[in-house]
């Protein structure tokens, strides 16, 4: 054991700035779609740029092809003969929004609701060969959606907690396991390779260094066995969710640790692992330590790991019997889908939960939303994630729903923008080129209707979107969103179930 403590200790020292200089190259140079027209000066509105800056008002926008390629004082901006003017008096004017956790489902439902949303970059966080498939056709401007960002099939141990009649996935028990994942991942086409929750220590020590070797990053759930402290070592780029930090920052956390080592759970027993996860939770929360809050928060944002604490979906997990069939949203999903989830929710969530229980799991989630602020405010990068495809949450919607809970936690407005535009470029390598509202950079924009840093609710009163240039005009975007209610009222019986209970 000790040469192996050796073997990893040497391995951490190099991983960490080796793999979080990775950025997603397969994404970065993605062709831009053909411009068909001479471009579109979009006059006369408030720009909010994400820089932090101060909001201008009357400015003028020009599109040409997918790029801004000037902005000014709409007095000051001359507006080349040929373009297509849009008056925007009134409106204001954000960059695209990002989803950094999503699992979609149909080609008429998922593109769509995410660019109807002004959500116009997604981080898929399951690949399949639909995704690469959707990718390729917006690409060629033959499917509206946003831009992918495809991850790897799930890494897990061995037993996986998902069955494997429901998803593909790569089991791994030892370090060689884990470098063989990565190589095979990687080729299959893979932006970045997702750990889950049950991949063994061993395994990740080889993923992290294979990672390395093949210049790819990996991201996602902290495996239950591996302290958070050591994965943001060993270079993981992200971590999913909020269920393994109450651990990381906990005074007992090595007898918590001990207690997780015993737990022994079968093939697709997602259920028994939330049963023997969240009193865990509840121990650690009643032990939290500031010292280790500090010293953690100040490894992740050193280390520029981001956090993609997925409120919307905890929200939904913790606080599951508020959980109503009575949102409007729910005509965008097909009544098999709601079937699956109403399943989820009553037999996954809520079959062994009492209702005297529901205060604690209530304050779990108050918890949550705090940890969320204390992070933010020590520095650590925050990204907006929703995981579509659990109970409750809507693709497109989410991000919006997400964007609130963010300020409930503690961000400001300007944080909650930034954590769904300029932090996922910065992550993806592509600040250069996108994430604000500046000259060169990609043309994905939301125009709005009132002032998102008056109130970030104002992000769900959108007028239009902008993507890669193209302008969805209000009637173009309702189309879009009649349309997918069309596609679920009248999907078959058996065509869209793909809601997925297990927060991949």
């Amino acid at each position: 054991m000790a040469t192996q403590f050796t073997r990893r200790t040497a391995l951490v020292t190099g991983l960490a700035a080796g793999v979080a200089g990775l950025t997603f190259p397969a994404v970065a140079s993605a062709a831009p779609a053909p411009s068909t027209t001479s471009g579109t000066a979009f006059t006369h509105m408030t720009v909010v740029d994400v820089t932090g800056a101060r909001p201008r008002p009357d400015q003028t926008v020009l599109v040409q092809g997918d790029r801004i390629t000037q902005l000014g004082r709409s007095s000051d901006v001359r507006i080349p003969a040929g373009m297509t003017v849009v008056d925007l008096r009134g409106k204001y004017l954000i960059p695209g929004l990002s989803d950094m956790h999503v699992h979609s489902d149909t080609d008429q439902t998922s593109p769509a609701l995410y660019l109807a949303n002004g959500v116009t970059t997604v981080r898929e966080m399951s690949g399949t060969q639909k995704n690469y498939d959707w990718r390729k056709r917006i690409d060629a401007g033959t499917l509206l959606g946003p831009r992918w960002v495809i991850g790897s099939r799930i890494v897990d141990g061995s037993p996986s907690l998902w069955d494997p009649n429901l998803l593909s996935v790569v089991e791994v028990t030892t370090e060689d396991d884990g470098r063989a994942a990565v190589r095979t991942l990687k080729a299959e086409g893979a932006d970045f390779i997702k750990v889950y929750s049950r991949v063994p220590k061993d395994a990740l020590y080889g993923i992290a260094d294979e990672a390395r070797r093949q210049r790819i990053p990996f991201v996602g759930h902290c495996p239950d066995n591996v302290p958070i402290a050591e994965a943001v070592d060993l270079g993981q780029r992200s971590v999913e969710h909020l269920f393994w930090t109450p651990f990381g920052i906990s005074r007992k956390e090595a007898d918590i640790r001990a207690k997780i080592a015993k737990i022994r759970l079968g093939e697709g027993d997602y259920a028994g692992w939330f049963a023997a996860i969240h009193p865990l939770e509840w121990e650690a929360v009643h032990s939290e330590s500031r010292v280790k809050a500090r010293q953690l928060f100040a490894k992740f944002a050193a280390r520029g790991t981001r956090q993609v604490p997925t409120l919307v979906m905890h929200k939904a997990l913790d606080r599951a019997r508020e959980l109503t069939p009575n949102d409007p949203r729910r005509k965008y999903l097909s009544k098999d889908y709601w079937n699956t989830q109403d399943y989820v929710i009553q037999e996954l969530y809520l079959n062994d939960r009492k209702p005297e229980d529901d205060a604690q799991w209530a304050a779990m989630f108050d918890y949550r939303l705090a940890i969320v602020g204390e992070m933010a405010r020590a520095g650590v990068p925050i990204m907006t994630g929703t995981d579509t495809g659990t109970p409750e949450v809507f693709p497109g919607f989410a991000v919006h729903d997400e964007l609130q809970l963010l300020v409930q936690a503690g961000l400001t407005p300007m944080q909650a923008l930034q954590a769904s535009t300029l932090e996922p470029a910065k992550f993806l390598g592509l600040e250069a080129i996108a994430g604000t509202i500046e000259r060169g950079k990609r043309a994905d924009l939301v125009i709005l209707d009132a002032d998102p840093l008056a109130d970030i609710a104002n992000t769900q009163r959108i007028h239009g979107v902008v993507a890669r240039g193209r302008y969805l005009d209000p009637t173009t975007r309702q189309k879009m969103l009649d349309d997918v209610i069309a596609a679920a009222a009248n999907a078959p019986a058996g065509t869209q179930v793909a809601a997925c209970p297990c927060h991949t």
